[in-house]
């Protein structure tokens, strides 16, 4: 749910921007936007999307960070920025990384993209795919490193969404986060990285995410910073100069530190509520939060009438299986909803047999007083 702010606010932030948008990245709250659902060039900024695939292989097994790439005759001629990969050399799934979040090296993703689908055009398929699951309306991709092309766009809301769901995976900022890294450190070709977000290393809390920058998209930035409990994402499009874009970044991030907090309201692992299954191997089904749950609020203001309750039936047909909707927790302040977040099942459960159902039934039948 956006937050408000005021004309003097929106009219000192991102002033420059041709569009931005600020976002607290646990809750998905707007807190600021400029024109954040334009469709835009992004330039390398696309190499969000092409990371969080990334992590999504390793995540399900399909990829170990020591996995060698082989780099293609295709792959190794990508110009613009670049690791300098030569055709047949060959890299881990962990220095690719390096080379895409660091240098943006555009030889690299259609390395790690061919690794992936077996072409880029197929791996292209899938960014798109990944794009509709997570709502991004404004998106079409074309390639997997933001080179220019047409009918290849995006928005600053999308960026925010593509960017929180890379920062499901922590892991992810010892790449964005890092200043300086060496690719074949112990060869004759050693090749230093240097950030091109200057950000991780000059403002407090900065790790990540993205630069981008073509002639046609201008300077882009999708940034992410974290203080105390709170992480945000600011992305602006189309600045006019790195200095600019480094600058109105900041601005955004120092209004949401000054001006909000993240108010803790479920632990990772406490205990939700329950629910009863019918007919189901288990009889009942225990909802336990998979990650902490937090609120935002504008500094000031009483985080004592924050409270919550679980929307959800008092039992379930077997058979359920996991990830499936169970139902919402709705956050309230006072008398206004403030918040939802989705509860899923986070087990399956099948459904039981007539031996089962008989053996349970007897059993309540003979220890009922």
């Amino acid at each position: 749910m956006p937050a408000a702010t005021s004309e003097t606010d929106a009219l000192q932030l991102a002033a420059s921007a041709r569009s931005a948008v600020l976002m607290d990245a646990d809750t998905g709250t707007i807190i600021f936007d400029k024109n954040s659902h334009d469709r835009l060039p992004p330039a390398s900024i696309t190499k969000i999307m092409t990371m969080l695939l990334i992590m999504e292989s390793v995540k399900d097994g399909k990829l170990k960070m020591t996995d060698k790439v082989r780099t293609s005759e295709y792959a190794a001629s990508m110009g613009g920025s670049q690791i300098f990969l030569e055709p047949g050399e060959e890299m881990t799934v962990q220095e690719m990384l390096k080379g895409i979040a660091m240098a943006s090296g555009n030889d690299a993703s259609v390395a790690m993209a061919e690794k992936i689908a077996g072409s880029e055009q197929a791996f292209v398929q899938m960014m798109n795919e990944k794009a509709k699951q997570l709502g991004m309306k404004d998106t079409h991709f074309v390639n997997c490193n933001g080179l220019p092309a047409n009918n290849h766009y995006t928005s600053a809301y999308d960026i925010a969404l593509m960017s929180q769901a890379l920062l499901q995976y922590p892991e992810i900022t010892k790449f964005t986060g890092a200043y300086e890294d060496y690719l074949r450190q112990h060869t004759e070709k050693k090749f230093w990285l240097v950030n091109t977000n200057k950000l991780v290393r000059f403002y407090t809390g900065a790790d990540g995410l993205k630069t981008g920058y073509t002639s046609e998209a201008k300077y882009c930035l999708s940034a992410t910073a974290k203080r105390d409990n709170m992480r945000i994402v600011a992305v602006v499009l189309g600045e006019p100069n790195t200095k600019t874009r480094n600058s109105e970044v900041s601005q955004l991030f120092d209004y949401a530190f000054a001006q909000y907090t993240n108010v803790p309201l479920i632990k990772s692992g406490d205990r939700i509520g329950e629910i009863r299954i019918e007919k189901g191997m288990n009889e009942k089904l225990e909802l336990t939060a998979k990650r902490s749950y937090h609120v935002l609020l504008k500094k000031g203001e009483a985080s004592n009438q924050i409270r919550y309750e679980l929307v959800a039936p008092e039992s379930i047909k077997a058979p359920i299986t996991a990830g499936q909707s169970i139902g919402k927790i709705v956050v309230y302040q006072g008398e206004k909803v403030v918040k939802e977040f989705p509860v899923e099942s986070a087990q399956t459960i099948e459904k039981a047999g007539w031996w089962t159902m008989f053996k349970r039934t007897c059993g309540k039948l003979f220890f009922v007083n």
